[in-house]
């Protein structure tokens, strides 16, 4: 009985729009429970289709996590680059003022760099989720209209361990390039200045919050490729389901 829902969500991923495919898949499964007398002879199974679903986040994942992992992956992209904090921008604009922008240039890149640093701890932690994924979750997930409802779950299970994994590696990272200690001095003399609000000086809790919304939101860009066209983004598994559908 399972096999045969599974199926029928398969063709409808093959043969509808990508409105229908995402929409509709669990009301015409949930038919199909009533409907359906006999089984599959397409050697399909309920394992197969769990892990197309799994394998078509992972990829995902993968890729977004590649590409902010990469050299320059957050500097270089001006979507997730991760500026001065806001707190900081009258810091920023008085120091360039005065012929200090090369210092504030620096600090920027050593902020962003630190992020592409601690991005690559993030795979373990998503394919650990992904993992303990049951069906439910995944066909929820496919069945979902909104175009990041992976990239949320995502975000709702990992947050947490991420910041834990991260920040050392951002904290390390600044400390070794003296960044820390150059935001700590600034930002002492900015928050002496009177009649200013106090700034955060927690320069590693700000970058890892920053690199996470960065990650999950080239995340999101790549989910919403595998939605637009699941066939095209498909790994061995998911070809297996489809294409076997599909004959």
């Amino acid at each position: 009985m399972k096999k045969v829902i599974f199926i029928l969500a398969a063709n409808i991923l093959l043969a509808s729009s990508v409105s229908a495919q995402f929409g509709n898949l669990m009301d015409k499964a949930k038919g199909a429970v009533n409907d359906a007398t006999g089984s599959s002879a397409s050697g399909i199974t309920q394992g197969d289709a769990a892990s197309a679903i799994k394998e078509a986040l992972n990829k995902g994942i993968k890729a977004g996590v590649d590409k902010v992992s990469a050299v320059d992956g957050y500097l270089g992209n001006p979507d997730i680059k991760i500026p001065m904090p806001s707190q900081a921008q009258a810091v920023e604009s008085g120091l360039r003022s005065i012929g200090q922008g090369a210092l504030i240039d620096k600090t920027i890149q050593q902020i962003n760099h630190s992020a592409e640093q601690a991005a690559p701890q993030a795979s373990q932690i998503f394919i650990n989720a992904i993992s303990q994924m049951n069906i439910n979750d995944a066909l929820s997930i496919v069945n979902n209209k909104q175009q990041d409802a992976a990239t949320q779950y995502l975000k709702r299970t990992t947050t947490d361990q991420l910041v834990a994994a991260f920040k050392p590696i951002i904290k390390k990272v600044l400390d070794e390039t003296k960044t820390t200690q150059l935001w700590s001095e600034v930002m002492g003399v900015y928050n002496k200045i009177p009649f200013h609000e106090p700034a955060n000086t927690d320069l590693p809790d700000y970058v890892t919050h920053k690199a996470l919304d960065g990650l999950f939101y080239m995340i999101a860009k790549e989910e919403a490729k595998i939605r637009k066209d699941p066939a095209g983004q498909a790994s061995e598994i998911i070809k297996k389901v489809f294409g076997s559908v599909k004959k």
